[in-house]
């Protein structure tokens, strides 16, 4: 009887297919059990794929207990954090590792998650949950402009928005609220301090920090990544610290069964925890670790979700680095290349497309401006550096704005 990986909810960005890959390189027949099976971008030759709600334990229960008598059930793991509580459940009624469901649960509550940081001590922003738009207008002034304003649970910077000014902040509440934004759970909004500095990301698996990286920000008042360094120039303090902050985190969220990925902000009191995702960051990041450490911690996961020893050793140090390619406007992809002289560069690891021509671009201000990334390594940073400036030239893309009402 074959063995089978069962792999729960959609995949963005690219975050779902390395998974199928990574399991059939394990000799397991990878299956999509998804709201959405498509996007992962596989082909029925790389993942069986079923659509089901994955909202519904009950159905999932029974689409497993089905798949159990044409195969051997390895083990159930997902990509993203919306479904990775309900990977905990699955796992639990099939007598399989898997992540605590109620941890995850917790951690995915971005207040709840502010809460039990606070009660032990981890450095983080200021913070208020809000119910309204006077909770929010009220508790921006407590705290003091500017703010982040937020959904207490989401992902990807989906609805987040750095408010300036009163205008700005009644503006993103207004959408917020206004029935534009998509919510995942009943509203409530987190208004918090804005934490200024550099941005880190500790890549965790078990209670072992695998990598640190740094990450760029586009322009305010949105948070799109325009791009990612592994590993981040650090001293052994600023290493040291992060680590430490890192394994308080696991502790006071009950964290500490397979992926964790931690964001930093590098402030005049040292690191602020911004995020805990109890997950893998998502991609390029686990391409960036791998180049830079050699260790895959998708195949890690996987392993950890069968009952398999992982191998977390790191075999070599190199510098990589990603650069996205994001959005410069609204209207039609009319075309976008240039990738396969980019990816004959020596140096360039990767180059890829999100997005096909006759795309249309509407810009969100979050992880969905981003049209494709490119990722280069080598042993130094300024080389690493120089590599993309090079790629980059050579990609381009056009995008016709939509017409008016007057050009309709």
């Amino acid at each position: 009887m074959a063995r089978a990986l069962i792999l729960i909810g959609d995949s963005t960005m690219g975050s779902g297919l390395p998974y199928v890959q990574a399991a059939r390189r394990l000799g397991l027949q990878p299956i999509i059990l998804s709201k959405n099976p498509t996007r992962y971008y596989c082909t029925e030759n790389e993942a069986e794929t079923i659509h089901v709600n994955t909202d519904n334990l009950d159905a999932l229960i029974h689409e497993c207990s089905r798949l159990r008598t044409a195969y051997e059930i390895a083990g159930i793991t997902g990509a993203l954090e919306s479904v990775y509580a309900t990977v905990g459940k699955l796992s639990r009624h099939f007598d399989l590792p898997g992540p605590n469901p109620r941890a995850v649960e917790q951690c995915c509550d971005k207040f709840t998650q502010r809460q039990l940081l606070a009660a032990s001590g981890v450095p983080i922003p200021a913070y208020r949950l809000a119910a309204n738009a006077a909770d929010v207008e009220h508790f921006a002034a407590e705290i003091g402009l500017p703010v982040i304003v937020k959904p207490a649970v989401g992902s990807g910077s989906v609805g987040v928005r750095w408010c300036r000014t009163a205008d700005e902040l009644a503006e993103h509440t207004n959408y917020l609220l206004g029935g534009q934004h998509i919510w995942r759970s009943a509203p409530r909004i987190l208004v918090e301090e804005l934490a200024q500095g550099p941005l880190y990301a500790a890549d965790i698996m078990g209670n072992e920090i695998i990598g640190i990286g740094t990450y760029d920000f586009g322009p305010p008042p949105h948070f799109v990544c325009r791009g990612a360094t592994y590993p981040a120039l650090l001293s052994d303090d600023e290493q040291e610290r992060i680590a430490d902050v890192s394994l308080s985190c696991l502790r006071a969220l009950g964290l500490g069964w397979g992926p964790t990925g931690i964001e930093f902000r590098w402030t005049k009191r040292g690191p602020v925890v911004i995020e805990v995702n109890p997950r893998l960051h998502g991609a390029p990041t686990p391409q960036l670790v791998h180049l830079a450490h050699g260790v895959d911690l998708i195949t890690a996961h996987i392993k950890l979700a069968i009952g398999e020893e992982w191998d977390l050793r790191k075999r070599h140090s190199q510098t990589a680095a990603a650069r996205f390619l994001v959005a410069d406007r609204d209207g039609t992809l009319d075309w976008i290349g240039g990738s396969n002289q980019a990816a004959a560069i020596p140096g360039v690891a990767e180059v890829e497309f999100y997005v096909q021509p006759k795309t249309p671009i509407v810009k969100k201000g979050d992880y969905r401006d981003c049209l494709g990334h490119v990722i280069a390594v080598s042993s130094s940073l300024s080389r690493t550096e120089a590599i993309l400036e090079r790629v980059v030239g050579l990609i381009g893309w056009s995008i016709t704005p939509f017409p008016t009402i007057d050009e309709q």
